[in-house]
């Protein structure tokens, strides 16, 4: 099989172009890296584009003879959307539709791609399954629904398989420090810096957290199913505050640096957690990594790789 990978050079991309290549799939990448690291990519065997997919001729060319797309290039983050949001939207919808023109004209059928539970806004039950309420409250989760919405339209019009998987909380290996990023890699930065840990509000707040390498197996899947177009949570179905998550990180670490509470931030939910039914019925998907398990070998892997 041949699969494009955009956003192949960053954090969860590099995993999957990784899982993939274990399976001896043929894989090209395209990746501007104002994000990724070519380093992700080092010693793999891939096609590497450097190239955005705002450019409608880059993508064209990166779609031609490809089996399926794994569509994860973005602009991510909630806080990131709303110092930039024409450069969210630009990213994530109008490069989506590049990617779809592209395999429009070259007859590819199937394209997986990387949404976020960030569409669903304010929650209104703690645990979300795929029907709860879209009420996207950042310009963030208002473009990847919106990118949705565009692959279902494509889906239906030109017999294209769209599976959208709604990621919640991924960390892991190759995710580095980003001011706009994960809590994980935030707080390992802090803990290896020897500074107090910053928590927003109460620290009482839960999400769920699934680890890279369980994603990467979940867009496997979703690429090689007979399913067809469809929209999957992608989540651990179980959830931690965030409290529990910095003490956790400073046992792991052996390195105890404190707790500063600040005022919570706008826009930033009280309860995540996904209900996982759907996407371990119809894809066959668990999770296998529990959270203590990919906390310690991500803690190691950033003292490694991004401590100096």
């Amino acid at each position: 099989m041949k699969a494009l990978v955009t956003g192949g050079a960053g954090f969860i991309g590099s995993n999957v172009v990784k899982y993939l290549l274990d399976r001896d799939w043929e894989v090209r990448v395209i990746d501007n890296l104002s994000s990724g690291y070519k380093c992700n990519l080092d010693g793999l065997d891939v096609e590497f584009i450097e190239g955005d997919i705002c450019d409608p001729q880059i993508t064209m060319k990166a779609c031609e003879g490809r089996d399926v797309v794994f569509h994860l290039a973005a602009c991510v983050g909630r806080q990131k959307s709303l110092d930039d949001p024409q450069l969210d939207s630009n990213i994530n919808l109008l490069g989506t539709v590049n990617i779809l023109e592209g395999m429009r004209e070259h007859g590819v059928k199937r394209i997986v791609y990387s949404s976020s539970a960030a569409i669903f806004g304010e929650l209104i039950t703690p645990t979300i399954d795929e029907n709860h309420p879209q009420n996207a409250d950042s310009p963030y989760g208002v473009s990847k629904l919106a990118a949705e919405k565009m692959i279902l339209a494509y889906s239906g019009i030109y017999d294209i398989t769209g599976i959208c998987l709604r990621y919640f909380n991924i960390y892991g290996v190759n995710q580095r420090y980003d001011l706009y990023g994960n809590v994980i890699p935030i707080f390992a930065k802090r803990i290896f810096s020897g500074e107090p840990i910053t928590i927003f509000g109460d620290g009482e707040q839960t999400r769920d957290f699934v680890n890279v390498s369980d994603v990467a197996r979940a867009n496997y899947l979703a690429g090689t199913t007979d399913k067809g177009t469809g929209v999957y949570n992608l989540g651990s179905g179980s959830s931690i505050t965030i409290n529990k998550l910095a003490e956790m990180m400073q046992e792991m670490s052996g390195i105890n640096v404190g707790i500063k509470y600040a005022p919570m931030r706008p826009a930033d939910v009280r309860h995540c957690k996904a209900q996982t039914d759907k996407v371990k019925n119809e894809l066959g998907f668990e999770t296998s990594i529990t959270l203590e398990k990919g906390l310690i070998e991500y803690m190691n892997w950033f003292k490694e790789n991004c401590v100096e």
